[in-house]
């Protein structure tokens, strides 16, 4: 399978928004944050400093993911990972999170946080193989649903 991992492009803020509302049906709770950042994905993520990355493959959109900045410059947030239920299992979620990484390290970026939930076992997994470290997750969390902090410091 070849994956390609391609920039944000306005005709793919639908793919965006459609892959993370589905992810997130599937597995939780659509969240009031969630949908305000999907549905302005340009809003909230682009024009405030972040990217948004997504996984094509045969002309089709099949994953996604974001950086989006934190109050520390040299610190942005995972968020928004999703990929289409067809493709689970295959190892896009491997080279997704492999391209998250390898932009940071060249933007010399410090480290990257993301929230997630236990019950994410198969996620949990590859963040730790990627390097991810659990970290003390705040009471005024960014999302419900989310019951774990991780961070990954870039050299």
């Amino acid at each position: 399978m070849e994956i390609n991992i391609i920039n944000f492009k306005d005709d793919f803020e639908k793919d965006f928004y459609e892959l993370n509302i589905e992810w997130l049906e599937h597995y939780f709770k659509v969240e009031k944050y969630d949908y305000e950042v999907l549905s302005n994905a340009k809003k909230y993520i682009i024009s405030k400093g972040g990217k948004i990355f997504f996984a094509e493959y045969n002309g089709n959109i099949i994953g996604t993911f974001a950086l989006m900045p934190t109050e520390n410059k040299l610190t942005f947030e995972l968020t928004k990972m999703a990929v289409d239920k067809k493709y689970r299992n295959k190892g896009i979620g491997k080279k997704l999170l492999k391209k998250c990484i390898d932009f940071s390290i060249s933007k010399n970026y410090e480290s990257i946080i993301l929230y997630s939930n236990r019950e994410l076992e198969n996620a949990i997994h590859l963040y730790r193989n990627f390097g991810f470290k659990e970290i003390r997750l705040e009471k005024n969390s960014p999302y419900l649903r989310a019951n774990i902090k991780m961070i990954k410091l870039l050299d």
